[in-house]
């Protein structure tokens, strides 16, 4: 039986389609069966029965052709399933897709030769309640966000920490951000940079009223939940910057790390310094 492979690329990507058809050959030729959702296979103009929730479900390891959006999103379909994610990057280099394309077809001969770097990494779980029901919940490999809208005042966020009070915060927002997160929206709120295997979740306010109101870094195992306490306002919770759900007074959002992993496929060829000097232009 051959082995499934899973490729989900980016929609509406320049040279999409022939990456992808060369791709698909190769993999052929070396006698795995290559599976793609509807959207990806329709770039090279062939059809497909599987979803993308298929492709995480039947594969061996998935390749994403895109950036780290495409990755995200899935990790997020993924979840606890442990499916390892080769993330190739299409355009600049990501801090989740680092593999160019020069350097993928040599990573797929090891990796179909059983040498496989795996990096894992830690995933939060947000559940929304109103009035003591959950209405919707949600894995995260980033961050969740709790974010006034455009023309909203400052909000209110009371935020406990394994029931204790750990501030209200009065702000334009809230961050809890993953470590693998910490170089994402938490970093431009001025959020520490935390290795992406250590053990922790960060919470970082958006512009607060006070400005002694810092980040800070907490154990990963523990369990953060916000209420909003402001009425009348706009405000909307995003997960990983591309799912949102508004949310009300009173409202709680629970956030706490999942028990399974993203496992990334790793470049030996790559360590994350030489990642952060590059995305982040140190020493330029």
């Amino acid at each position: 039986m051959a082995r499934k492979i899973g490729i989900v690329s980016k929609p509406r990507k320049e040279d999409a389609g022939h990456i992808l058809s060369e791709l698909v050959k190769w993999l052929r030729d070396k006698g795995t069966e290559p599976l793609m959702d509807q959207e990806t296979a329709s770039l090279i103009e062939i059809t497909s029965p599987y979803s993308r929730q298929d492709i995480a479900a039947l594969s061996e390891f998935v390749i994403v052709l895109g950036g780290d959006g495409t990755l995200l999103s899935v990790a997020r379909l993924i979840g606890a399933r442990g499916t390892p994610i080769l993330g190739v990057n299409l355009g600049s280099l990501g801090f989740l897709t680092e593999v160019t394309l020069d350097e993928m077809y040599p990573l797929l001969e090891d990796i179909l030769s059983g040498k496989m770097i795996i990096d894992e990494r830690g995933m939060l779980e947000a559940a929304i309640r109103r009035k003591g029901q959950e209405i919707a919940r949600y894995t995260v490999l980033n961050d969740v966000v709790i974010n006034k809208g455009a023309l909203a005042r400052m909000i209110l966020m009371e935020t406990r920490v394994d029931g204790w009070l750990l501030n209200t915060y009065r702000a334009d927002g809230l961050i809890i951000s993953t470590p693998t997160g910490s170089t994402a929206y938490s970093l431009s709120a001025g959020g520490p940079i935390v290795y992406p295997t250590v053990g922790a979740v960060i919470i970082s306010p958006i512009c607060p009223h006070t400005l002694t109101n810092r980040p800070i870094v907490l154990p990963e195992d523990v369990s953060i939940e916000v209420t909003l306490r402001t009425e009348d306002e706009d405000v909307l919770v995003t997960l990983d910057g591309q799912e949102g759900h508004q949310i009300k007074f009173m409202d709680t959002v629970a956030i706490k790390k999942i028990k399974g992993t993203t496992r990334l496929i790793l470049s030996p060829k790559k360590d994350y310094y030489q990642i952060l000097r590059q995305k982040l232009r140190w020493g330029v």
